[in-house]
């Protein structure tokens, strides 16, 4: 075949060019050791955070059992009436506003939920506050809508957890957006009900909306997740978005949603059927399953979640050097290293030449995790304690 030839250069859209600037070189690191594993070497995976746990048999056998009846065809854009309403009853039974299934939006994911979201608020040019750290992913996210983003930077100093007065000094005139989440991806933080509540009132008064990602709300440990939508006292704003990626170990399903005001809710509709043109039937069927007889599934992979927290912290406190914060939720632990390499990315692809150890480094979530390193728990006890010797020889050595 022969190569596409002419005289001018080929153009491609800026979406292009805008995703083809973005943070790859986070996952460098990860997608070395992710070779090395390949080719048969030993290589600890610390870097990642899909959910080692199976998803449960009874939603693998609820899938089958749909996609065996039919249930393999259209859906609609906002998704099947029965898991709307299960995602409903879940939100009505964790906040003290009840919800109807007219609020909800089924999406192949929560990063497919929060661009779609984002895509109905936002036009390009237009402003956009977010605390940093962030998610790595919602960076492409950011530049694919071309939108202006402001951060408020989260401190180690304050548990990394977002402080009101920064979110506060933040709004302007121009913001249209304020997005955050909690618990937080990376650090675990758990933004306080007080603060919630506030910064929702601030908004509401500002004519701004406030949108959470709150995937990891099932994930807590001592103290409990405080929803946006139970902490604001009124929902015109609100937009939160959940899914069974993490809770349910179920991150290849592609399942998460939105709930949101009814009007945006049907332009979430329109926005999904131009898009993605719904979600499988089968799936859907099984999401709800799992979302209507999961009590114990969810226990119990939080408290394994749990206990390998409490393992991975005990071996780090017997490190020199190493500082860390006990997550108070998530899968992942951020790990100071600045005592021993002020470039976390340095840090990390030493640790991985030396000790065959993969850990994602800190600054691929922004300026407030620099000199720190994100330590994944997605890995079985005896995977996590071996990581953790060969991170102590690498460090004492």
């Amino acid at each position: 075949m022969k190569a596409f030839s002419s005289t001018k250069k080929r153009a491609y859209s800026r979406l292009v060019e805008r995703l083809d600037s973005g943070s790859g070189e986070a996952w460098q690191v990860h997608e070395q050791a992710m070779q090395m594993k390949q080719r048969g070497e030993d290589v600890v995976i610390l870097s990642i955070g899909d959910p080692d746990f199976r998803t449960p048999d009874p939603i693998i056998d609820n899938a089958v059992s749909h996609m065996r009846v039919g249930r393999t065809h259209y859906s609609p854009a906002l998704g099947e009436l029965n898991l709307r309403r299960a995602v409903a009853d879940y939100e009505t039974r964790t906040s003290p506003h009840s919800c109807s299934s007219d609020e909800v939006s089924i999406f192949p994911g929560v990063t497919s939920a929060i661009y779609s979201v984002l895509s109905c608020l936002l036009d390009a040019g237009e402003e956009i506050i977010i605390s940093d750290p962030w998610y790595v992913g919602y960076e492409p996210i950011m530049q694919a809508l071309d939108v202006k983003v402001k951060t408020v930077l989260s401190l180690p100093e304050n548990k990394f957890e977002p402080q009101l007065d920064d979110f506060l000094g933040a709004i302007g005139d121009k913001t249209r957006v304020v997005f955050i989440n909690t618990p937080g991806n990376p650090t675990g933080a758990i933004i306080k009900e007080n603060t919630l509540k506030t910064l929702a009132n601030y908004c509401y008064e500002k004519g701004v909306w406030l949108v959470c990602d709150e995937v990891y709300s099932m994930f807590t440990y001592e103290n409990p997740h405080i929803s946006l939508r139970s902490a604001a006292q009124r929902l015109d704003n609100i937009v939160v978005i959940d899914g069974l990626s993490k809770s349910h170990a179920m991150s290849g399903w592609r399942m998460g949603w939105a709930v949101a005001p009814v009007e945006l809710t049907g332009h979430l509709g329109h926005f999904a059927a131009m898009s993605m043109f719904g979600c499988p039937q089968f799936i859907q069927d099984a999401a709800a399953f799992a979302l209507n007889n999961d009590e114990y599934y969810v226990r119990e992979m939080c408290r394994r979640y749990q206990a390998r927290r409490d393992l991975v912290c005990a071996h780090l406190d017997r490190i020199p050097g190493i500082k860390y914060l006990c997550p108070e939720s998530g899968m992942f632990i951020m790990v100071d290293v600045r005592a021993i390499d002020q470039d976390d990315k340095i840090f990390a692809q030493k640790l991985l030449d030396a000790e065959s150890v993969s850990v994602l480094p800190g600054s691929a979530f922004g300026k407030g995790t620099r000199g720190h390193v994100r330590v994944s728990l997605v890995q079985p006890e005896d995977v996590l304690s071996e990581g953790c010797r060969r991170l102590e020889r690498f460090v004492i050595r």
